[in-house]
């Protein structure tokens, strides 16, 4: 029998443990890459970022729609989303995609994908094996700063556009917020009266 020479086992979990470095450096997001054109906001790298995360398409769409509150296509690996949408709005939503949907919470690793058991849509990690439900995980990291935008309160905004139902669009931190009846370019107040996730629904006030 040869004998094992304690060195030589060193350097075998050393390489291992550089090579699993190497593998998790690989998982870097690419930056939203955003331009405007007329009255809609095109996210160019959509592709890319999916190839990535690793995850459906669709799946994704769904939830950068829901979550900014507007309409949307993929057209030759690009997301067309309808109206003028904040490039910050974009990447706080693909870090809270990747936080949700992507990473293991116990050992914080990219290697998951996601299930569903009956109506529950689970994530489930390849690497440790653990996994979660993707609605306790939500309800965690979903925080609406109350003390910063707050239901009832009144608001001076400046409506920069006009969503597709007629509703003026403003925006005030990582909120979108329709207002109905408002006019683009003019500056007013506004009394918020439904905060649903990052899209807000408020009214002109005298």
């Amino acid at each position: 029998m040869n004998k094992i020479n304690y060195n030589d086992l060193l350097k075998r979990v050393h390489s291992a443990t550089v090579k699993e470095r190497v593998n998790d450096d690989r998982f870097k997001v690419p930056k939203v890459d955003v331009f405007y054109e007329g009255n809609t906001t095109v996210l160019k790298n959509f592709d890319k970022i999916i190839d990535v995360l690793n995850r459906d398409a669709d799946h994704f769409l769904k939830f950068l729609l829901g979550s900014v509150g507007t309409a949307g296509d993929i057209s030759s690996g690009r997301v067309i989303f309808q109206g003028k949408i904040p490039i910050r709005t974009i990447q706080d939503r693909l870090d809270e995609y990747v936080v949700t949907y992507v990473i293991c919470s116990e050992c914080n690793r990219p290697d998951t994908h996601l299930l569903k058991k009956d109506r529950t849509l689970l994530i489930r990690c390849d690497a440790c094996g653990a996994f979660r439900s993707i609605g306790s995980m939500k309800k965690r990291k979903t925080v609406v700063p109350s003390e910063i935008f707050k239901e009832g309160e009144i608001y001076e905004l400046t409506i920069k556009d006009i969503g597709k139902r007629g509703d003026g669009v403003a925006f005030f931190n990582k909120y979108v917020v329709y207002i109905p009846g408002a006019i683009k370019g003019a500056t007013v107040k506004v009394k918020i009266e439904k905060i649903s996730g990052t899209v807000a629904f408020g009214r002109v006030t005298q």
